[in-house]
Order: C-alpha cells, then sequence, then structure tokens
C-alpha cells in the first residue's frame, strides 16, 4: 500500500505547488540523503512556505515514496514510448536500454533515491522493481510464445536484464562514458543475443597418425 495517503490537489495551482515539492525533494534526497534532509531544506528548494509542506503530505517518508513511485512511473512511461511499435525482442532490449541510460541522464540522483528507499519503506523500494519486472515478465513471455526467445523463465529473465541495466547505466551514464554508449549497447545486445559462452569451434581434427620409422 502506498504510504502517502494525501489526496491530489483539486486545482491546478495547488497541482503544481504539489509537484514543486516532488522535484525539490528528489534533489533534496539525492544530495543530503533521507536523513539528513529536512522539510525545512526541500521547501527551500521548492520556493514555498515551509507550512505548505503539510497541506500536501503528511511527512518527509510520506514525500520520499512519492517520489520514488513518480520516478518509477516516469521512467515506465518513457520505456514504454520508446519501444511502441516495435516487434522485434532485441531490437526492443536494446531501445529499453537507451531511454533507460537516457531517463538516468536525466535523473542522476535516481539510483540514491530508490536505494534509501529500501531503508526508509521496504515496501515502496520492492514496489518499484516490482512495477518493472511484472510487465517485462509477461513481455517475455509472450515473445517465448512467438519464438524470439528461448524458453526460460520469464521472471528470472527480467530481473537479470534489469540487473544488466541497472550497472551499465550506473557504470557509463553516472560514473562517467569512457566508452562510445553505442558500444556500451552493442555489448548489452549481443550479451543478450548469443549468452557468454565462447562461439564453438568445429569438431578437432584427429592429427595424421605417423607411420612408425623403420631402422635400416
Amino acid at each position: 500500500m502506498n504510504r502517502n495517503s494525501s489526496s491530489r490537489p483539486p486545482t491546478a495551482r495547488g497541482q503544481r505547488t504539489r509537484q514543486k515539492l516532488v522535484e525539490a525533494a528528489e534533489v533534496v534526497f539525492g544530495e543530503k540523503g533521507f536523513e539528513r534532509a529536512s522539510i525545512a531544506d526541500i521547501t527551500r528548494q521548492a520556493g514555498v512556505a515551509l507550512g505548505t509542506f503539510y497541506v500536501y503530505f503528511e511527512d518527509k517518508q510520506a514525500l520520499l515514496v512519492e517520489v520514488v513511485d513518480g520516478l518509477g512511473a516516469r521512467l515506465r512511461s518513457e520505456l514504454a514510448a520508446a519501444i511502441a511499435g516495435l516487434t522485434d525482442r532485441l531490437e526492443i532490449e536494446r531501445e529499453g536500454f537507451r531511454a533507460f541510460f537516457a531517463f538516468t541522464a536525466r535523473h542522476r540522483l535516481l539510483y540514491r533515491v530508490v536505494r534509501q528507499s529500501e531503508f526508509v519503506d521496504e515496501a515502496c523500494f520492492r514496489r518499484y522493481y516490482q512495477s518493472f519486472a511484472a510487465p517485462y515478465a509477461r513481455a517475455l513471455a509472450a515473445a517465448q510464445d512467438a519464438g524470439q526467445v528461448r524458453r526460460l523463465d520469464p521472471e528470472v529473465l527480467a530481473y537479470a536484464l534489469m540487473g544488466i541495466t541497472d550497472f551499465l547505466g550506473m557504470r557509463y551514464v553516472l560514473w562517467g562514458r569512457k566508452k562510445d554508449m553505442r558500444a556500451v549497447l552493442d555489448a548489452a545486445v549481443e550479451l543478450v543475443r548469443h549468452g557468454m559462452a565462447a562461439p564453438q569451434a568445429g569438431p578437432p581434427h584427429a592429427a595424421p597418425r605417423r607411420s612408425p620409422r623403420r631402422t635400416p
């Protein structure tokens, strides 16, 4: 259950103010951490009065939940837009990787904020990943039925692919691009396409047998 029990503001102005608080919290939680961040820090970042916070949120934890749920929803929306109309599973994976990297580049505090939720609201943390994994597994199962993906446990496959995406984004987007991102995408897709086993060579050829030497 989402802990944030505050209702959506009925006016456009109220919705904008609430969104300012959410966007400010993403920055403050990401930079200072949940424990060190204060409500005053968040309202200052948002440019609203301190008392305004409680019009929209019960407490700091409720706001963190809103931030994490919101980031997840926006990321899923961008991933869906990136793969809309595609039918080839490998092309879908490639464009999904690309969209995730682009989102991470724009939301560079994403990793920090989401990881903090594990220790503040574990249900929120699990929901963030499960909301990606469940539809992902269904899509992979459909690709298996279509003969595009070999038979594997769809949920295991979904989490494995999410792990690849997560760590590549951390390394090559957040830590600095020492590689062309096209090369990163190519390597990731090749791993998905072929796995990591070395290509099998043909059957080894038997060495020609030597005739025994005869002594004169």
